[in-house]
């Protein structure tokens, strides 16, 4: 399914541009400051509605919708976001970055993967599933990035794996990097606890270091102490 165009984001071109104090002055407004770029334009500062942006982000296609965007003065254009911080202790929007987007020209975008199904590994045979890829960067037109993509791994047995090769392919997507690389797999719980403890049991090489450069220091030291006894 591919992301959903929503409604309009609008934005507001900001006095000050780049400046750090304007953009705490739009925060205090109740706007967020943001930067729209692409297309072959100069960029522009703007500011933003944070609600409007939280539902995009929040929405299916997350990250990836495709919305129209109507920077005052400026003709609407279509634009994703890019980039986006966080306020680490409140979690409230602190800036985006905006990237107009052409619809006839294919794009790069990670797509997240979802797992589908229980394992008959796990539900009969007492293994563990592993996520190991949540995301898979592919290439294709803005209009048919997929929401998300869907994997069955009803069928996966215990030292069972699914690769990027086996995620469901199309026409109409590229899909980029190693088509080998390990998107899921069962392990046994035996596998993981004899891993864990191999870890934990080894010797690391700082401590190894730390004690040979203490054992040399400390010779010199002791040579002189001998000396000045006799």
């Amino acid at each position: 399914m591919a992301s959903s165009i929503i409604e309009a984001v609008v934005a507001t071109p900001r006095e000050g541009k780049f400046n750090k104090n304007a953009a705490r002055r739009v925060r205090v407004a109740g706007k967020i400051p943001a930067v729209v770029y692409g297309a072959g334009q100069d960029a522009v500062a703007v500011a933003v509605d944070p609600k409007v942006i939280t539902k995009i982000l929040h929405s299916d296609s997350g990250h990836n919708t495709i919305f129209d965007l109507n920077v005052e003065g400026a003709s609407v254009a279509k634009a994703m976001i890019v980039d986006w911080q966080h306020e680490p202790i409140k979690g409230t929007l602190l800036h985006i970055d905006l990237k107009r987007i052409a619809m006839d020209k294919a794009m790069r975008v990670s797509v997240p993967i979802q797992l589908v199904g229980v394992p008959v590994g796990v539900k009969s045979q007492g293994g563990i599933l592993e996520h190991v890829m949540r995301e898979v960067e592919v290439e294709c037109l803005p209009n048919d990035i997929p929401s998300h993509l869907d994997v069955d791994v009803s069928n996966l047995e215990i030292n069972g794996a699914i690769h990027v090769s086996d995620l469901p392919h199309s026409g109409s997507i590229k899909f980029l990097g190693d088509e080998h690389a390990t998107v899921a797999h069962v392990t046994s719980i035996k596998e993981e606890v004899v891993a864990a403890d191999a870890v934990a049991a080894a010797p690391t090489e700082p401590e190894v270091a730390k004690k040979g450069k203490t054992d040399a220091a400390a010779a010199p030291a002791a040579d002189a102490k001998d000396a000045k006894k006799k």
